[in-house]
């Protein structure tokens, strides 16, 4: 094709679509290994909490049900709407209900936390009170009482699939007036319009909506599977669905890239091998939304953050005490929402950072020096940091949630001296209001004096919080993930990264509690073969949701990094990568035997043991790196081979 005249972003959409890889479908099963004989646990957690483990289990034994039936109202809205790509409605669902039938009352467990508006039903449709009223709009357009969009769950996604239509319509009518079938990239600013937020506020509002857009796109790029909750994965071609600033803003991950081989540079844009996102090189010549707002820029009270200011009128800008404390909150509503909601003129409140549930993004909205208003008459010493989900949902406390938030606050501990991160709270979760000496500098809204909410309630780890705000205080082995309650860091598919060949997009990474080493679950990983490829299989099982700011940091000191592994299948092999300071090592491989758990181990400090991968130097260099996957390799099969992970652990 040519292509005479090409603008530097054109040309960054064109190199990004020339290394985006695809993969195809997959092949027929092998047999399960024996699981007969019983699995004795050989690590415990230090900072497992077992009441919260039950109520974990009693959650997801609630739920499963009710999750059940939703498949079915989704097919039948693909059905009456054809013109919405598939998956887009299971992707909305997850994006705003973690797939939870929600039902809000103003006084119960901070319903109106933020005077934020509700969110109804599993498609988390709003009625007004600030934002859109996508209830009474689908009502009409179906012609059913408003109370039936609220209360019937296949009614609420035959509500949002008539929405989204409504705006696919408006987007995809061709040059001679006929409906475009769409596709998931396509649908972008369809997705954006739909997100119900405030209207009328231009520019102001653009970073939210394009976030709405790009989580539920985000969400079937990746895919889900876990508790009940099925998102098909669909590759995204994200230079098709975003403007490189809008991807640059949203700091989205390319770990589809092949780093090794693949570089994306031009005047103004490159994309970073260690970090695998789009970076700006140079100004942006006349770029609307630089020019008119530093959405997007680093944060400069914490780097890791994108800077998104709140309304000046939903905050203070100045301080009138020192900054001598922390408050934890659930937003009660998505991490898009909340942003949006914080930039309304009319909301009066906001907090210092949102973190998103689903890899640990942080949006900074107001400045450290400056007044939030999150927690009444304690705003004038605290920082607030609001975490995407809803208290009575556990789906939304992630690993990389818990990861992100921890090193945020870890960051205060070391820059403030009025907060000491072993002054956190280290007791049980509880519902209601608790309230907490003074001492207690990192605690939740519900344990300050004078409050109403009571979030982030029953369901948040403070003793898994304090361990990761103390490193050390868990001991020498410390459990990064047991997968107990969720995949945890590895909630990516195992088809994910561009580094990765020979598997198909079919192979999956989910959550099993029949097949263990430890505890009651593992992590199953199925590969499935691409059967339009013959290359031997690598597969890259990303940690972290491909960010890999979002894991545990590892102390190299000492330091041995290991797992419980079983191959159901011969001629297996398994790696390790690590993020160290000067780019990516990855480690020697270890053979495994088939149909048998073997335990594999690395020593952080032997470089014998590492090898130079993106960017690296053979050997781990760094005081603290992270985590970035899990590496497995087998010669090209036509065949489906499970392997089985469990409690991947550092030793110190």
């Amino acid at each position: 094709m040519k292509t005479p005249h090409m603008t530097p972003a054109r040309l960054v959409s064109t190199v990004l679509a020339g290394l985006i890889a695809t993969t195809a479908a997959a092949a027929p099963p092998t047999a399960r290994p024996d699981v007969s004989r019983p699995a004795a646990p050989d690590f415990a957690a230090p900072d497992a909490d077992p009441a919260l483990a039950l109520r974990l289990q009693q959650e997801e034994t609630r739920l499963r049900p009710q999750r059940a039936a939703f498949p079915g109202y989704f097919r039948q809205a693909y059905a009456r709407y054809p013109s919405i790509p598939a998956g887009t409605l299971e992707a909305i669902a997850y994006v705003q209900s973690r797939w939870m039938h929600l039902q809000p009352e103003p006084d119960h467990e901070g319903g109106s936390h933020l005077h934020m508006p509700r969110a109804y039903g599993v498609m988390g449709l709003y009625h007004g009170e600030g934002f859109a009223d996508q209830v009474g709009e689908a009502a009409r357009l179906l012609g059913v009482p408003a109370s039936k969009v609220i209360a019937d769950p296949r009614t609420n996604i035959l509500a949002a699939a008539a929405l989204l239509d409504r705006e696919i319509s408006a987007s995809q009518i061709s040059a001679s007036g006929t409906r475009a079938k769409s596709e998931q990239d396509e649908i972008a600013p369809a997705l954006a319009r739909y997100a119900g937020f405030a209207t009328g506020d231009g520019e102001v509002q653009d970073f939210a909506r394009t976030s709405f857009a790009y989580d539920v796109l985000l969400a079937q790029d990746r895919g889900v599977n876990d508790r009940g909750i099925v998102v098909p994965e669909r590759t995204v071609r994200w230079e098709r669905a975003f403007t490189p600033d809008q991807l640059i803003q949203q700091k989205a991950p390319f770990v589809r890239l092949d780093v090794e081989s693949d570089r994306v540079i031009t005047d103004q844009y490159a994309i970073d091998p260690v970090s695998e996102t789009l970076q700006r090189t140079a100004p942006a010549d006349g770029d609307r939304l630089q020019a008119s707002s530093d959405v997007g820029i680093m944060s400069t009270d914490y780097g890791p953050a994108i800077w998104n200011p709140a309304h000046s009128s939903n905050y203070t800008a100045s301080r009138s005490a020192a900054i001598s404390a922390v408050t934890i909150h659930t937003a009660q509503g998505s991490y898009a929402g909340t942003i949006s909601w914080f930039k309304n003129a009319s909301a009066n409140v906001s907090a210092h950072y949102v973190i998103r549930s689903s890899d640990g993004q942080v949006t900074q909205m107001v400045r450290n020096a400056h007044t939030g208003w999150h927690v009444r008459n304690h705003n004038s010493y605290t920082l607030g940091i609001e975490h995407e989900g809803y208290v009575n949902n556990s789906s939304w406390y992630t690993t990389a949630m818990y990861n992100s938030s921890s090193a945020l606050v870890r960051s205060f501990c070391s820059k403030y001296s009025g907060i000491s991160c072993s002054a956190a709270y280290n007791g049980a979760a509880s519902s209601g209001i608790n309230v907490l000496p003074t001492s207690v500098k990192i605690k939740g809204h519900q344990h300050f004096s004078g409050q109403t909410h009571t979030d982030p309630g029953i369901n948040w780890d403070w003793k898994r919080y304090y361990t990761l705000l103390n490193p050390g205080s868990g001991g020498t082995t410390k459990v990064l993930d047991s997968f107990e309650s969720s995949v945890g860091h590895f909630n990516t598919s195992p088809a994910y990264s561009g580094s990765t060949t020979g598997i198909s997009t079919a192979s999956s990474a989910t959550r099993n509690c029949t097949i263990r080493h430890n505890g009651s679950c593992s992590l199953r990983v199925l590969l499935k073969d691409n059967p339009n490829s013959s290359a031997n299989w690598a597969v890259r099982l990303l940690s972290g949701s491909g960010s890999p700011s979002n894991n545990v940091k590892l102390s190299r000191s000492n330091g041995r990094i290991g797992f419980w592994v079983y191959a159901a299948g011969s001629g297996m092999s398994v790696a390790v990568g690590i993020d160290d300071s000067d780019g990516t090592e990855r480690s020697t491989t270890r053979s495994l035997a088939a149909n048998t758990w073997t335990y594999v181990e690395w020593n952080l400090t032997n470089s014998a043991h590492w090898n130079a991968w993106v960017g690296g130097n053979g050997a781990i260099t760094a005081s603290t790196v992270t985590l970035d996957a899990i590496w497995l390799y087998r010669a090209q099969t036509s065949y489906d081979v499970n392997v089985y992970i469990d409690n991947v652990t550092i030793k110190n």
